[in-house]
């Protein structure tokens, strides 16, 4: 997101851009979260909102002990690591911020989730960079809803990882995206 885009105009976008601000990014993450703490008569504690904003420090995803150094304060104690997963554990069921299995590891959620299409979400992970990308399914999410009902199955947490390269890593290597023949897709 540049300096000048809000982050809703910024959200179609699943990379925010190297230049955007992030503490615009951040602050708007927290707002969102007290949004949605207030509206659900959920409590956004001191350390659940530490916690949120520890992740919100990058777009790269977190581990709980990565979480716990962010909140140590120089010469004071670190919290306690229960007191970081319970923490997480709520962010999690609020869809404040979202596990990335594959790097045992958290992200602050960027975007607004209907709970009810059953569509998967996409993390699309930036192995140069480590930013993960939250990115709407669209006709594959919808794909994906109706071969899981057509089958009687109904998904618990459908999310989808994909690792890559983020269209700002490519451009700073000097890739070039070219067409793949078989997929008619574009890669590098």
């Amino acid at each position: 997101m540049t300096a000048a885009m809000t982050p809703a105009a910024a959200s179609n976008a699943a990379f925010a851009a190297p230049d955007h601000d992030h503490r615009l990014c951040a602050r708007s993450t927290l707002a969102r979260a007290e949004a949605i703490c207030a509206a659900r008569g959920a409590r956004l504690t001191d350390i659940r909102r530490r916690v949120l904003s520890a992740l919100a420090q990058s777009h790269a995803p977190a581990g709980a002990y990565d979480v716990i150094e962010r909140l140590a304060e120089p010469g004071g104690r670190p919290p306690a690591p229960i007191t970081v997963y319970r923490a997480l554990d709520f962010l999690l069921a609020h869809g404040l911020a979202h596990r990335i299995e594959s790097r045992n590891a958290y992200v602050a959620c960027s975007r607004e989730h209907d709970d009810e299409d059953g569509a998967p979400t996409v993390f699309l992970i930036c192995e140069h960079c480590g930013a993960v990308g939250e990115a709407e399914a669209g006709d594959f999410g919808a794909a994906l809803a109706a071969l899981a009902r057509s089958s009687g199955f109904t998904p618990r947490a459908p999310v989808i990882e994909v690792t890559g390269e983020c269209a700002h890593c490519r451009a700073a290597h000097g890739h070039a995206e070219r067409p793949d023949h078989r997929t008619g897709t574009s890669v590098s």
